[in-house]
């Protein structure tokens, strides 16, 4: 009886370790948060990031970038299913550029640094505004885009001025994004309300959760632009910053290859093409200088 219970529990640790090395060896699909890391060999910087080289990327074939898949008209899945906006303009010249397909992993704002240490994607292309402190986790190319947060409100209550934000009133913030930080250091007594997606906050909004919802002024000009029922009463609030690519800390090569690029699409004034074809709808001619940046160009 001894040697029947210790032969089935030899049998039950292979098929154990059988089951383990499938699952190592098992794929995912594309196009999605989950869809696992980067494929290929991967290097680890001094920091721990684990990034693929320019060559690595080269090899494989694929170029993986997250981008936005509910941010409309920057990063968004249209009807037909495809990725579409004006940063997925940008990824998919990016990925000519070097001769290699695109692979696009969603992502959500506060996930976006997470992808890159983890080697879950190459790039990330989804309205990342430049701070230092995010300096000091990813390394960012070249800008393309100016920003500014902005604060849009309902039109039975504009909002002017955060001090007209009373103690019971609350705004809505995406986690990880600048407004959050912004608000939480030089606001600290406005409640926020936080969510994860650029959908649930979008909702919760519409349904008068919040009298008001923070973030980058070219997100909510365009939400007010294309919503019936808002007004952006802030602009501008805080400093004037950038949005620009990022890459693992250390990535070098890539990081490298990806500014010389942008300096080329700079020269052939490819972003006010990206911007008329992606954003004219939404902000008209009027914004379009001030808020496209030609890398490279003076």
């Amino acid at each position: 009886m001894k040697k029947r219970i210790l032969g089935i529990a030899a049998v039950a640790a292979a098929l154990v370790l059988a089951l383990g090395v499938l699952a190592g060896c098992g794929g995912s699909g594309s196009g999605s948060a989950a869809s696992g890391s980067a494929s290929g060999s991967a290097s680890t910087s001094g920091s721990g990031a684990v990034y693929r080289t320019l060559d690595d990327i080269k090899a494989s074939g694929k170029l993986v970038i997250g981008v936005f898949s509910d941010k409309n008209p920057f990063g968004y899945v249209d009807e037909n299913g495809e990725y579409a906006g004006y940063d997925v303009e940008l990824a998919n010249r990016l990925g000519k550029e070097l001769g290699v397909e695109v692979e696009f992993v969603s992502t959500e704002a506060a996930s976006r640094v997470e992808f890159l240490q983890t080697g879950k994607v190459d790039l990330i292309l989804a309205n990342f505004t430049v701070t230092p402190e995010r300096a000091e986790q990813v390394d960012f190319a070249d800008p393309y885009m100016n920003v500014a947060l902005g604060v849009v409100s309902h039109d039975d209550r504009v909002i002017k001025s955060l001090d007209e934000i009373g103690a019971d009133d609350q705004v809505i913030v995406i986690t990880g994004t600048t407004a959050e930080t912004y608000l939480t250091k030089n606001y600290p007594n406005i409640k926020l309300q936080k969510f994860d997606t650029y959908a649930s906050a979008k909702t919760a909004f519409e349904n008068k959760n919040a009298v008001a919802w923070a973030n980058d002024n070219t997100e909510v000009i365009a939400f007010a632009n294309q919503s019936k029922g808002y007004t952006v009463g802030i602009e501008e609030l805080g400093d004037l910053d950038t949005i620009a690519p990022a890459v693992s800390k250390g990535n070098d090569t890539l990081l490298a290859w990806v500014n010389e690029t942008m300096a080329k699409l700079g020269s052939e004034k490819f972003f006010h093409a990206d911007y008329e074809k992606t954003l004219l709808d939404v902000y008209g001619a009027a914004y379009e200088d001030t808020l496209v940046v030609e890398p490279g160009q003076k």
